[in-house]
């Protein structure tokens, strides 16, 4: 890039509004651009370097709502075979916390065989009746 050695305010010295027209004489910050002007373009270089969270939402999110993480009998009995969940073996019965490995309810959904005992703090009437069917048992851990 070429340095500008004799700058524009050394030759207009002497003319009363130095080259910026008759009324606003440079006062202004008119056509500048406002806060979100040249983000995308010009600007470009400043939000690679400071503005990563330029973009996109960032609104507001409601504490009093509950996140409840739910899994079916179909994906339990899954994770079960596949030995994805940790289990508490007792006898001839699977016992398994849900609470432990990240999950809150446990609803009715698919089918179960094996007797399992199910410590978690949520479940709909459905889960409880089947799992009492197959010979298991469905504890309610103190709900927080």
């Amino acid at each position: 890039m070429v340095v500008r050695r004799s700058k524009r305010s050394r030759k207009m010295r002497g003319h009363r509004t130095m080259g910026w027209g008759t009324k606003g004489q440079h006062r202004d910050r008119g056509t500048e651009g406002g806060r979100h002007i040249g983000m995308h373009k010009e600007k470009w270089s400043w939000i690679v370097k400071y503005g990563k969270d330029w973009y996109g939402k960032h609104g507001f999110v409601n504490p009093t709502t509950k996140n409840i993480k739910s899994i079916s009998i179909r994906k339990l009995s899954e994770l079960i075979e596949s030995g994805k969940i940790e289990l508490q073996n007792k006898e001839s019965v699977i016992e398994v916390d849900l609470e432990k490995n990240g999950y809150n309810k446990l609803l009715g959904g698919g089918k179960i065989e094996k007797p399992i005992i199910v410590r978690v703090p949520y479940a709909t009437n459905k889960a409880k009746e089947k799992i009492e069917k197959s010979g298991g048992q469905v504890i309610l851990t103190s709900q927080s």
